[in-house]
């Protein structure tokens, strides 16, 4: 399958909570509101979505049904990594049969592989799906970065292993991942401050947290930018890059829930433990910014 799918913007969607659990009905609201947007894609159960705290089945679940409020209208990408290839693998097989058009594979954290054992644990998951694979490399939170090597051989190897969300501050690495695997392997930012530069590098778009709630110039910008019309996709990326970095002045996806509840889009910003509810301070500053944009 082609990576020219991958190009775009694509919501790394947050997971709402009610004291029951997960609150189907407003992530039913927030899918409405991203396919309103004119989103390219939605990503569930990536960090944004809390994944660490889901059990196996809300796993699942919150991928079966962002698919059926989906409705084919924008396809799905499901969070299924791991720090374990077993259950990544699981994972991975229980997705696709819950209607995933594809998956969001990230390095696997604290146990810090070789580059042999990255190869090895991807190549694994590889095996089970002809599904696309985004791999994600975001050393701040695995310790471990996806070198250019492993994503060319996998590509090599596997051409559905087709994209790299890239959460690494490097233009250069963007750089590298385009020179070495061609034109037709698609790089997304997986920063949205940093959306912009990486698209000037080769990028085709992002896997964007402020997405959730800014939609439709988040689409502007990136179609903008993709269209070579790089002065207006400065302009919404500068009028918007202090949001960028305010939603992550906590841990994510702490912030953008706390705006998604000041808008209306969803109830409740409740987070699981051991994320804890927004301090004041960046109440204050979330809220500024807000009434700035006139989103509340």
């Amino acid at each position: 399958m082609s990576s020219t799918e991958f190009k775009g913007t694509y919501t790394a969607l947050a997971t709402p909570f009610n004291n029951d659990g997960v609150d189907y009905d407003d992530l039913e609201a927030l899918v409405e509101y991203q396919i309103k947007g004119g989103i390219t894609g939605l990503v569930a159960v990536g960090t944004t979505g809390e994944s660490p705290t889901l059990s196996h089945s809300e796993h699942i679940d919150v991928i079966r049904q962002t698919v059926q409020f989906a409705n084919t209208r924008v396809p799905v990408y499901a969070g299924t990594g791991s720090n374990s290839t077993d259950e990544a693998i699981e994972l991975t097989k229980e997705a696709d049969k819950a209607g995933a058009n594809g998956f969001l594979l990230v390095a696997p954290y604290y146990n810090k592989p070789s580059e042999e054992g990255l190869l090895a644990h991807f190549s694994a998951i590889a095996e089970v799906t002809d599904k696309p694979i985004i791999l994600y490399s975001i050393p701040s939170r695995c310790g471990i970065e996806i070198s250019v090597d492993v994503a060319a051989k996998l590509y090599e190897r596997y051409p559905h292993v087709c994209c790299m969300k890239a959460a690494e501050s490097s233009c250069d690495k963007v750089t590298q991942y385009i020179k070495r695997l061609g034109m037709n392997y698609s790089v997304l930012s997986g920063d949205d401050a940093l959306t912009l530069p990486f698209m000037s590098s080769g990028a085709k778009g992002v896997i964007s947290v402020a997405s959730n709630l800014i939609v439709s110039p988040l689409v502007e910008m990136v179609n903008a930018a993709n269209n070579n019309d790089f002065k207006k996709a400065q302009e919404i990326f500068l009028n918007y890059y202090h949001f960028f970095n305010a939603i992550f002045m906590e841990p994510n996806p702490v912030p953008i829930k706390y705006c998604l509840k000041e808008t209306g889009i969803i109830r409740s910003d409740s987070v699981r433990l051991p994320l804890s509810k927004l301090k004041d301070a960046s109440k204050n500053q979330l809220k500024a910014l807000l009434k700035e944009f006139s989103l509340i």
